[in-house]
């Protein structure tokens, strides 16, 4: 194991994420008592349908049809070896968690649910999901700090394939242009930015919408300032979102950042309407596709030179819904454990370009895509927006989320999260 991933099993916090697809985007996140109940009250109940004794089924959210085919393969590939069919039912990301809780009111659940691992805790503190460990899964290869991406409360519920966390983006040939370096810091970031807007190109494009895109996208500022999801209201916050404004004020962001999504920020950097932007790995097969285009990565500028960017830990894992249904949940553990096999793991994370779990297979990876290696030093010191709230994050979330839209279009920043500390400590 290399010294950089030796460093996130030390230090790396559990993570969350999702795709066009695997960061969060377009994705409502549930009120947590809500989801509680109805799991507890239906997630328990067993399978009410006799089902082909051969076939399994995983849910995810494999809408795009890149990843719903190298999905299809690899399922193909672990059905050949485990002896068994094995297919999947993909819907929006946004719509995981409101359709496994209908099918568990239902007594249909999946034999396997890829869930957002933001919204893996809720599902699991309603006693909702096998532990994997009980199925035979091991984590003896996987670093510390992704194997508690996947669990709650101690309890290994999910395993990732893979993970990601968020980076600078950067249009080589407008920087070249400009002579100006790759900004490393605050300062540098809020000086090259205002160089970088000129005519209809704004310097930098980020998303702030009201969805947990926006949340997503404000942790590495929030967390690389010394703020915290249990204080919201903070001075290191209030400032990290006062950034925000100060580079909506400067015209280096575009006012329509409050409406933007992941996927809206990375259609302008293709555009040419921004020269950077704050992304994620799943944008890159769509930057490939564009071959004028010369992109670089670096990590997101930290407040001051010499600390380290902390963002936030992304990715879905694969977890066994608690059916009732003992046989069948171990067959599902054995599917599990083959989609995330080092093999597999690599070569989804090869496909998709985000960074295999397993450690091993993340070494190889860095020698096949060395443009990625600073996103790789980024994921090293991510966490997760769970870590320290579990279920509890989606009422910091959705604070968050209106904190953005008022202060972001008038509001003081520190009246707004204020409110927003307020409405996560209330769950209003």
């Amino acid at each position: 194991m290399s010294k950089r991933f030796t460093s996130l099993a030390l230090t790396a916090h559990p993570p969350a994420a999702r795709h066009r697809g695997r960061g969060p985007s377009r994705r409502v996140v549930a009120p947590f008592a809500a989801v509680s109940v109805l799991v507890a009250g239906v997630a328990l109940t067993g399978c009410g349908q006799q089902r082909d004794a051969d076939v399994y089924t995983v849910l995810n959210s494999s809408t795009d049809e890149s990843y719903h085919r190298w999905d299809a393969e690899a399922m193909a590939r672990c059905g050949e070896r485990l002896g068994v069919t094995i297919e999947q039912q993909s819907v929006p990301a946004a719509q995981v968690m409101t359709k496994a809780l209908r099918m568990a009111s239902s007594k249909s659940l999946p034999d396997v649910v890829q869930f957002d691992a933001s919204e893996m805790p809720t599902f699991a503190d309603a006693g909702g999901l096998v532990d994997l460990r009980s199925l035979g899964l091991s984590t003896d290869d996987i670093p510390e700090g992704i194997v508690d991406f996947g669990s709650y409360e101690g309890t290994y519920y999910g395993a990732a394939r893979s993970v990601n966390t968020l980076a600078l983006f950067y249009n080589k040939d407008v920087l070249d242009e400009a002579g100006v370096e790759v900004p490393a810091t605050w300062a540098e970031l809020r000086e090259t930015a205002k160089q970088l807007t000129r005519g209809k190109q704004y310097g930098l494009a980020l998303s702030a919408g009201g969805a947990e895109d926006g949340v997503f996208q404000f942790t590495p500022f929030m967390w690389s300032n010394g703020g915290d999801e249990t204080e919201l209201d903070s001075p290191q916050v209030v400032e990290a979102l006062d950034y925000w404004k100060d580079l909506l004020k400067d015209r280096s962001l575009s006012k329509s950042t409050v409406n933007w999504t992941q996927a809206d920020v990375n259609d302008q950097f293709m555009a040419g309407n921004a020269a950077m932007m704050i992304n994620g790995p799943w944008q890159v097969e769509t930057l490939n596709a564009q071959k004028s285009l010369r992109w670089g990565i670096a990590p997101i500028p930290v407040p001051e030179a010499g600390e380290d960017s902390v963002g936030p830990l992304g990715g879905a894992v694969l977890t066994v819904p608690n059916t009732g249904d003992a046989a069948r949940e171990k067959t599902a553990g054995k599917i599990v454990a083959c989609l995330s096999s080092e093999k597999e793991q690599l070569t989804y994370a090869l496909n998709s370009w985000m960074v295999p779990a397993n450690a091993e297979a993340a070494e190889v990876w860095r020698e096949r895509v060395p443009e990625l290696d600073s996103l790789a030093d980024q994921v090293a010191v991510a966490r997760s927006r769970t870590a320290q709230l579990g279920a509890g994050w989606s009422s910091v979330s959705l604070a968050l989320q209106s904190a953005f839209q008022s202060a972001l279009t008038g509001q003081s920043s520190e009246t707004a999260l204020k409110r927003a500390q307020q409405r996560a400590t209330s769950g209003n």
